[in-house]
């Protein structure tokens, strides 16, 4: 904590001070805690904490995002007793990982065409669908992709909390479930009055394998098959034994 006051006070006189001596005024400085998470062995999940300070009063929205990917959605149909899939929709640059944290429901944070602009919420996340958002089946596809991340943990349903700590400083706490996706993040932070946006900070987020884990993972991609082949042999390997020794039993 003593760390993250310093961070702020530096913050804050970064914010208000320019070179020279001349005052300035930044709406919004915002950091985090970290700006890595290290994936290894065992990892559970985690936390970072989102900070920062704003130059008088407001609400505030921090949104992460994770990398961009393209997913995939069938509809699955029967036919002649079996289950086919049918039709799909191929959704493009959809965050591998989001949530939003604001000071209040974002129903009273801004108008729609607002929170839509700057996508705070579920609701307001484009998804591209290459052109085919007029279809009419787009919306429930879109909603199903929400639904499936949602499932994963990937698209948390609440909205978080951000704390104001007396008037200018707040915090806000992210958490990342153990099967979040290794990339490059990013984080938003906005500032609003009156409904409307009057400053915006982003900052990177990276989170990455490290260890014994990493290695077996650069290796499993960068090398598939020489990989895939020795999980097979080692597979193979631990069946023999292990019909060998029940044969001894």
């Amino acid at each position: 904590m003593a760390r993250l006051a310093l961070l702020l006070l530096a913050l804050i006189a970064a914010g208000q001070v320019a070179p020279g001596g001349k005052a300035r005024a930044e709406p919004l400085v915002a950091d985090l805690s970290s700006h890595l998470i290290a994936i290894t062995t065992g990892f559970t999940g985690a936390e970072v904490l989102v900070f920062g300070a704003t130059d008088g009063e407001g609400d505030v929205a921090v949104i992460v995002r994770g990398p961009e990917r393209e997913e995939i959605v069938r509809r699955k149909q029967r036919m002649g007793g079996i289950w086919i899939h049918g039709q799909s929709f191929r959704f493009r640059r959809v965050p591998a990982f989001y949530t939003v944290a604001t000071t209040k429901p974002l129903n009273e944070l801004a108008t729609q065409p607002v929170l839509a602009r700057h996508q705070i919420g579920l609701e307001n996340l484009r998804l591209d669908a290459g052109g085919r958002e007029s279809d009419p089946d787009y919306k429930a596809f879109a909603d199903a992709l929400i639904r499936l991340k949602q499932s994963e943990l990937l698209f948390p349903q609440s909205t978080g909390k951000v704390q104001f700590l007396g008037n200018q400083l707040f915090r806000a706490s992210i958490g990342f479930p153990a099967n979040v996706p290794v990339g490059t993040y990013l984080v938003e932070v906005f500032l609003l009055r009156n409904g409307e946006v009057v400053g915006a900070q982003s900052a990177p987020l990276v989170i990455s394998k490290i260890g014994l884990g990493a290695d077996i993972f650069l290796f499993a991609h960068r090398d598939a098959p020489i990989y895939g082949a020795i999980a097979i042999l080692m597979a193979l390997v631990a069946g023999s034994s292990a019909a060998y020794l029940f044969r001894k039993v």
